[in-house]
């Protein structure tokens, strides 16, 4: 399977968690969610759109420093004018991220599973450490698209190709209620966009130089998975999902490795590793 995802730049793994492993992290989701707690001004809204990332994750300083964190980003139109809930809670959220792998048992374990360890050693990986980890809700009716993008335009390293998604599904995802799609091969050609920090003291927080290219939908793959299946995505594979309109969620575990040995994180990304959170080694 190893040559497919270098050749594609993604791979689909059935059955890395079993239906019980999976029910087990939806059910600790659940209770975190009973317990949220979210301030007036933390309920902002998360959108992949190009400009609307600019005024919602670059600007607020709730998603610039949640790397660190476990915090909470919102699908649009949950809330009133006044900022309260117009929809259950536990179906407002897209996100919750960013460090679910640094203070959640659960989703440590899962993380550092001899599974993922022996996984990441097959694909030749000396020293990876963990940067990120979320949760995300793919909620029914309101699941929001995510429009064409490259991991790496978030999280760019020098050289590139040194990052890998592990996207675990804890739930069926389907064309119905939008599983991933792909453009094989894509990894090959570059990035055309980054998201960068800007100097400090400036505003917006971030900015981002280039824009992402027009892609012909002919050429992206659905890949739908299993529960407790996972997809592997290279760093600089093209990839989207549609918007789900079905009334069946698409709860996924998703977290980014890097391989650090002779690897370069720049000081430019969003996601910086602090005093409190070290990108930890997924081998420890």
């Amino acid at each position: 399977q190893l040559p497919h995802y270098r050749d594609e730049g993604y791979l689909v793994l059935d059955g890395l968690l079993s239906p019980e492993e999976c029910d087990a992290l939806r059910d600790r989701m659940s209770e975190i969610i009973e317990r949220m707690d979210v301030p007036e001004h933390c309920r902002t809204q998360f959108s992949t759109d190009h400009d609307e990332q600019l005024k919602t994750q670059g600007n607020a300083d709730y998603f610039i420093t949640s790397g660190d964190k476990i915090r909470f980003f919102f699908e649009k139109g949950v809330f009133d004018d006044k900022g309260e809930f117009i929809v259950p809670r536990e179906q407002s959220l897209n996100k919750i991220g960013h460090a679910l792998h640094a203070y959640e048992p659960l989703f440590k374990a899962v993380t550092h599973s001899p599974k993922i360890q022996n996984l990441v050693k097959n694909l030749g990986l000396i020293n990876p450490v963990i940067l990120q980890s979320m949760y995300i809700f793919k909620q029914p009716g309101i699941g929001g698209e995510v429009s064409p993008h490259q991991d790496a335009t978030f999280l760019h390293t020098q050289p590139l190709g040194r990052v890998m998604g592990v996207w675990i599904a804890l739930e069926d995802a389907a064309l119905e209620n939008g599983c991933l799609w792909f453009i094989p091969g894509s990894h090959n050609d570059g990035i055309t966009r980054r998201m960068v920090r800007t100097p400090k003291g400036t505003f917006p927080l971030t900015d981002f130089i280039g824009r992402e290219k027009n892609y012909d939908d002919k050429l992206f793959v659905p890949t739908p998975v299993k529960k407790g299946g996972a997809v592997l995505i290279h760093s600089e594979v093209v990839h989207r999902s549609a918007a789900n309109t079905s009334d069946a969620s698409r709860h996924v575990y998703t977290f980014h490795v890097m391989e650090s040995q002779n690897t370069v994180w720049s000081p430019e990304n969003w996601l910086q590793p602090t005093e409190e959170l070290p990108f930890p080694s997924l081998y420890t």
